[in-house]
């Protein structure tokens, strides 16, 4: 879990946000393997921001899922971003692979596929892999495309279903409101960016390298803090060579 000054940065709903990020983080190195990628890469937790705790982690790191709390203030920040990003434009690489999100209560699967589709050249695909097949099928989409064409994809879903089924900790119910929500961050072409499907479109955090990205991805993570500063349910996992 994500750690500042010391402290645990989780209270309120304690039980089921660390339900939710055990579950996850549980899970997903289970369907990455489901989906057919060697286990060269796997999800590692990240434990805290100072540099002793990320020393940590280990490297290469090649994407970063944060969970973080949507609340009215990240809302309204939301809103003054678009719009700032659409008066004054930002630089963003056609290479990023960037789709929507029109599937409730899939950030998970989104923020997974961002993290996956931005590092495909690192990444070990078997033979059969159903999500190379998605990658290399909507390669050419655009982002709605690339949403509506998820889905559809029955083989994303159903290995998403059975992994879950397989790990030890029960999922919080759907029905159960908890206003948490998964982006990616990654490195594409010495830039970090920012890629979260209820967005327009990707975020451009300036330049990073494979060296600095995760300390430089920590602070893009930092700032979702400070914008809410009484919140406490954060969470990170690093994309990290097994």
């Amino acid at each position: 879990m994500l750690v500042a000054g010391g402290g645990c940065r989780l209270s309120g709903s304690t039980v089921l946000v660390t339900l939710l990020c055990f579950f996850y983080f549980q899970v997903t190195n289970q369907f990455l393997k489901q989906l057919g990628i060697h286990p060269d890469w796997q999800f590692v937790d990240v434990y805290g921001m100072e540099p002793e705790l990320l020393s940590m982690v280990p490297r290469p790191v090649c994407a970063v899922l944060l969970l973080f709390p949507i609340t009215e203030k990240y809302e309204t920040f939301r809103t003054e971003e678009e719009e700032r990003i659409k008066a004054k434009g930002q630089d963003v690489k056609s290479s990023v692979y960037f789709m929507k999100q029109t599937i409730s209560n899939a950030c998970g699967t989104i923020g997974l596929i961002h993290a996956i589709a931005n590092n495909r050249e690192k990444m070990n695909f078997e033979t059969n892999s159903s999500l190379k097949k998605f990658l290399e099928d909507s390669l050419s989409m655009t982002p709605e495309e690339r949403a509506k064409y998820l889905e559809t994809y029955e083989a994303i879903r159903v290995t998403h279903e059975s992994s879950a089924h397989e790990g030890q900790t029960e999922a919080p119910s759907i029905d159960e409101k908890v206003d948490l929500h998964f982006i990616a961050l990654v490195n594409v072409g010495g830039h970090l960016y920012e890629l979260d499907g209820r967005k327009p479109f990707p975020i451009n955090h300036g330049e990073t390298s494979d060296d600095s990205f995760l300390e430089d991805a920590i602070e893009v993570c930092k700032k979702f803090m400070e914008r809410d500063p009484e919140e406490l349910r954060f969470n990170a996992i690093a994309l990290s060579a097994a």
